[in-house]
């Protein structure tokens, strides 16, 4: 089972289905995950096969990599559309998040001033009144939200401590017009998400969290758990009209 683990602090750039010319910014260890979250669909593999031995990068090792990175984008190609958070897990769990942030918002504004800063998270740190004001700082807060089932995060998902999702959801709401809400659909493996009985809470959570965007999708890598499938093209869409239909815009990728 092949699984990626992302250099650290800069990756890239790579070619994002949904975000266009990335730019990773990875705030975790190179040589292994650092997640609250140990999907079964992650493409970092499981936390226990990956336990990280190196720290974590410093801010300045993040800023000075940043940099030089955007130096030689500038003079070699290609722009970059996006700097995004991401890479070996949660990218909030940097206890200076909010201050790398800034720091990625200055370097931005100096050396590519269109593109945006987007940050993909898991949602786990949004009770931080610190984290959520740092996500809203950024262009593009992508924020998971896989189900509001309980039993079907913990399966799925399968949360590395406390995750109360009526909470996460009112979290979330705080940081509405401009969050943008993430989803993977799948099948496989006595997992489904598709049906009614899973499709029609998280509607009406997205009612409750107003989000400027919702994004679904589903598994385009090989799986650290066999057996997990792609959701059907047909089904997300059904799904996605749903979305739009209830006011929201909605991107599909297969």
């Amino acid at each position: 089972m092949s699984t990626i683990v992302y250099p650290s602090p800069i990756f890239g750039p790579v070619h994002s289905r949904r975000l266009g010319v990335s730019l990773g910014i990875n705030l975790l260890p190179s040589d292994g995950k650092w997640c609250s979250f140990d999907c079964i669909y992650c493409e970092c593999g499981l936390n226990e096969e990956r336990r990280a031995k190196a720290p974590l990068p410093t801010r300045q090792e993040v800023s000075s990599a940043l940099e030089s990175q955007l130096i030689k984008m500038q003079n070699e190609g290609p722009r970059p559309d996006v700097l995004t958070f991401a890479g070996n897990g949660e990218p909030t769990l940097h206890p200076l998040f909010p201050e790398i942030v800034d720091d990625v918002i200055g370097l931005r504004d100096k050396y590519f001033p269109e593109a945006k800063i987007s940050v993909l998270s898991n949602s786990t740190r949004v009770s931080s009144a610190a984290v959520r004001e740092a996500l809203l700082r950024t262009d593009n807060p992508i924020m998971k939200l896989d189900t509001v089932s309980a039993d079907y995060i913990r399966r799925l998902d399968r949360p590395q401590g406390h995750y109360d999702v009526a909470a996460i959801i009112g979290h979330l709401a705080e940081m509405s017009p401009k969050v943008i809400i993430q989803t993977m659909f799948l099948t496989g493996m006595g997992m489904d998400n598709t049906g009614e009985e899973y499709v029609s809470p998280w509607l009406e959570a997205l009612h409750r969290i107003k989000p400027r965007q919702v994004m679904i999708y589903t598994v385009a890598r090989e799986t650290p758990v066999s057996g997990l499938e792609k959701a059907r093209a047909d089904v997300l869409d059904s799904i996605a009209r749903r979305v739009r239909e209830a006011g929201f815009d909605c991107s599909v990728s297969y």
